[in-house]
């Protein structure tokens, strides 16, 4: 009889398992983190939807913090404009006392800065440079702001009001 009890105990404890695993459940009725299919609530700060912007327009966005976005070039005034050869005109809308965007988009070589303090961030070859950009003007940067005329790779959008 106690052989019979610890079987059917053992049965019902497999059953059991079975159960809980093709529901998304622990043992302890709690949800499978690796079976729950919502999103984390942690934020990454990586860019939405980064790998089609890329593969739509060659401009690599990385991390920011929100506070400078992406945005139609027609869309409102007052946008940070970017230039770059073989690639066109970026604009991005910056919000808030302070942004950070970084990216990466070859062939820079011209920015018109906003009402915001603006520094872009670049690298050319190994060597990483920096450009304040001046308020609601244009700035000359990468290859037409370098004596060699070398390619700069623009990195990071920084931003302050």
């Amino acid at each position: 009889m106690k052989a019979t009890s610890r079987l059917l105990a053992a049965g019902a404890a497999a059953a059991a398992a079975v159960l809980l695993a093709g529901t998304g459940a622990t043992a302890a009725g709690q949800p499978d983190q690796a079976a729950s299919s919502e999103p984390s609530g942690v934020e990454d700060f990586n860019y939405p939807q980064a790998d089609k912007i890329f593969k739509e327009t060659g401009l690599l966005l990385k991390r920011g913090d929100g506070h400078i976005v992406l945005a139609d070039c027609d869309s409102a005034p007052g946008l940070v404009e970017v230039f770059a050869r073989d690639k066109g005109k970026f604009c991005f809308r910056v919000t808030g006392k302070q942004g950070y965007l970084s990216m990466e988009l070859d062939r820079v070589y011209a920015i018109r800065g906003n009402d915001f303090a603006l520094r872009a961030n670049m690298k050319v070859k190994e060597r990483s440079v920096s450009f304040d950009v001046a308020k609601n003007t244009w700035t000359a940067v990468g290859e037409t702001a370098d004596p060699n005329n070398r390619d700069h790779t623009l990195l990071e959008l920084i931003t302050t009001k």
